[in-house]
Order: structure tokens, then C-alpha cells, then sequence
């Protein structure tokens, strides 16, 4: 496509929506992204986005309430003059506890985030995308998604739901030329993986085949394919970006 590209991406602020933000830049895209919190943050992505001479807003917005939602997508189509080419949807929440432990906010706040954002998000994007006759939407999910995790029952919920909405959606969208895919993140090192104990994290080094944590990068390269032309006849599909923990 010759025409100018937008990429929205939700969590754009820290960690792996960070690194997505700045490999969609360094791809030509135009960027915009929404963060909750942490304006200093959210500050620094645009600032390394804009590096590759792209242009980018960043959004303030909860993706948990279909209002924020909306607002952010009419927010991006108008910095976009109109359209929105790639959406993906990044951001999400743990509440992590043993099951008999998870209290009812618990659930609702992971799914409310997890599950209704990016339904919200996409029920508003395809709308601009079916006109276009054009679009890539790549939805986050997790190994934990795939294969479970003890602790984690309200996330691996909301994490397996996605990949059933995405190749859903793909079905749905396909014959617009719209794809929809899944990325599957293991362990990645972030902000939160660098606060588990040590001897925890040589439990879970010994549980990835490739004996170590992946990056940002990793991901953000996956979710770059994606998003581009190269991968047009793909769609429907969860790629885990593990190191092996889902074989």
C-alpha cells in the first residue's frame, strides 16, 4: 500500500506494547496508542517512535468500558484521515490467585480488560475496515491461553477467549481481505518477569525448551509480520512466540 498507514495499538506504553509501537514505526506506520496511566511513559514510546519520522498520538483511555473504546477508535480514524489499517490488541491485566481464591472483582476487572476490550475495539474497527476492504487485526493472547497455568484461571480464560473471538472474526472478515490473527506470548522479560525470585526463575527457565525468556522484540517481530503485506494469505491463526513452552 502506497497510501499512509495507521497502526492503533492498545498498552503502548511500557513493556511489550512499547516495542510494538516502535517496530510498527520503524515499518512506516503511523502510530497511535492509548495507556491508562504513566504519562511519562506513554511520553518516552512516542518520543521512539517518532525517531522514524512517523507521526503518533497517544491516547488516554481505559479499553474496559465500550465508551472508551469507541472514543479511542474515533479519535485514531480522525488522526488517521479516516481509516485504520492495523489494530492490535495489546493491552491487558492479571489478577492471578488460586481459584478458590479469586474474588468477583477479580474476575470482572481480567475480563472486562482481557475479553470486552478488544471485542469492543474490534466491533468498532471492522466497521472502518469492511469499507476499506482492507485491515490486519492481531490480538494478544498467551501460552497460558493454550496450555493452562495454575493461578491463572480468570486470565487463561479471557486469554483461550481470544483466540476463539480471532479466528471467529477471521471467518467473518476474510473475503474483505481483512486478517485477523493471534500472538501467543511465554515468558518475556518486562517489567514484571524481572521482579520473580530467582530460584522461580530458573523453574520456569527449566520449563522453556529454549532454556531462556524471550524479549519484546520477539513478539513485536511476529506482530510486525502480521500487520504487513507479506502475510495476507494468513489469517485465522495463533502464533506462540515461546521458546517451545507450548509444544
Amino acid at each position: 500500500m502506497s497510501e499512509r498507514r495507521i497502526a492503533l495499538i492498545t498498552g503502548g506504553s511500557r513493556g511489550i506494547g512499547r516495542a510494538i509501537c516502535i517496530r510498527l514505526a520503524q515499518a512506516g506506520n503511523d502510530i497511535v496508542f492509548n495507556y491508562q496511566s504513566g504519562a511519562e511513559a506513554a511520553a518516552e514510546t512516542k518520543r521512539l517512535c517518532e525517531e522514524y519520522g512517523v507521526q503518533v498520538l497517544a491516547v488516554q483511555a481505559d479499553v474496559s468500558t465500550p465508551e472508551a473504546c469507541e472514543m479511542l477508535v474515533k479519535q485514531a480514524a480522525e488522526f488517521g484521515g479516516g481509516k485504520i489499517h492495523v489494530l492490535v490488541n495489546n493491552a491487558g491485566i492479571t489478577r492471578d490467585n488460586l481459584l478458590a481464591r479469586i474474588k468477583d472483582e477479580d474476575l470482572d476487572a481480567v475480563v472486562n480488560v482481557n475479553l470486552k476490550g478488544p471485542f469492543y475495539l474490534m466491533r468498532a474497527v471492522s466497521k472502518l475496515m469492511l469499507r476499506q476492504k482492507y485491515g490486519r487485526i492481531i490480538n494478544m493472547s498467551s501460552v497460558v491461553g493454550l496450555k493452562g497455568n495454575a493461578g491463572q484461571v480468570n486470565y487463561a480464560a479471557t486469554k483461550a477467549a481470544v483466540i476463539g473471538m480471532t479466528k471467529s472474526l477471521a471467518r467473518e472478515l476474510a473475503s474483505r481481505q481483512i486478517t485477523v490473527n493471534a500472538v501467543a506470548p511465554g515468558m518475556i522479560e518486562t517489567d514484571m518477569t524481572g521482579a520473580i525470585r530467582e530460584e522461580a526463575r530458573q523453574q520456569i527457565l527449566e520449563s522453556i525448551p529454549f532454556r531462556e525468556m524471550g524479549s519484546p522484540a520477539d513478539v513485536a517481530n511476529v506482530v510486525a509480520f502480521l500487520a504487513g503485506d507479506e502475510a495476507r494469505y494468513i489469517t485465522g491463526q495463533v502464533i506462540a512466540v515461546d521458546g517451545g513452552m507450548a509444544i
